[in-house]
């Protein structure tokens, strides 16, 4: 059971990781640090949308905008880190 949580847990981690740089390079784009004409930026850019725009589509309809500011990729953040939690204290015990 140790080596699957370990395995769940990992692949949050990356997922964590992934959601920062979706969101860092979504910054970039709308602040036209970086741009879409590059080919690579735009198949990156495509790809982590494809992964992370479904799970903050849902957050965004269930939480509004507070202030006008967008806090949905806070919010999953923190369910991940919670998701990650559950799994360390189901395989190893609480802490």
């Amino acid at each position: 059971m140790n080596s699957l949580a370990w395995l769940f847990d990992t692949i949050l981690h990356y997922l964590r990781i992934a959601l920062f740089a979706y969101i860092m390079m979504d910054l970039l784009v709308k602040f036209d640090a970086i741009n879409t004409y590059n080919r690579l930026v735009l198949a990156v850019i495509n790809f982590l949308s494809r992964i992370f725009e479904p799970m903050l589509k849902i957050i965004r309809l269930v939480l509004p905008k507070v202030g006008g500011i967008d806090i949905s990729a806070i919010i999953l953040i923190l369910l991940l880190e919670f998701i990650s939690h559950l799994v360390q204290e189901y395989a190893y015990g609480p802490y």
